[in-house]
């Protein structure tokens, strides 16, 4: 009786000490230039939480009172930035909201990010529908809008995005 040769899986091959030449065992470097900007108060505290982790090229803002096309935003400092310099050269905005106090900024963000070609996120936070009139405001601009209760939800974006 003949036994049948015993063949590797692609899994089992690419496991192999042979394969291992083509493994990259270099981080994937960061490709995103990313700004954070947080429409009300509890995403400001959020966002000041996220500074504080290693990001390659994240910056972080805050919203005035009234948010034109020219801005400013603040940094989370106080230093107040116009609006044209936070997305010149940025790749991606991550908006952060908790509440409705914010639809005013998340639209004009949102409109200003489309018109550059800049791809906009939303993520906001809370257990209920507190922030529904932020999400109306984003709807129409953000290619990603997630609703979570959950704050880690946007350090695992912000890390699904590498930046």
């Amino acid at each position: 009786m003949t036994t049948a040769p015993m063949y590797l899986s692609e899994s089992a091959r690419a496991a192999s000490a042979g394969e291992s030449r083509f493994r990259i065992d270099v981080p994937i470097a960061p490709a995103r230039a990313a700004r954070v900007v947080a429409l009300d108060e509890r995403a400001a505290s959020v966002a000041r939480g996220l500074a504080e982790r290693p990001w390659a090229h994240a910056r972080f803002y805050t919203t005035g009172e009234a948010l034109d096309d020219e801005g400013p935003l603040h940094e989370l400092d106080g230093r107040a930035v116009p609006l044209d310099e936070v997305l010149s050269g940025t790749d991606v905005v991550v908006v952060l909201a908790t509440e409705d106090g914010g639809r005013a900024a998340a639209a004009v963000i949102g409109r200003l990010c489309g018109r550059r070609g800049i791809t906009t996120a939303g993520v906001i936070l809370g257990d209920g529908f507190e922030a529904d009139d932020a999400v109306a405001a984003l709807r129409p601009y953000a290619r990603v809008l997630l609703l979570s209760a959950d704050e880690g939800d946007a350090f695992e974006l912000l890390t699904a995005l590498r930046v």
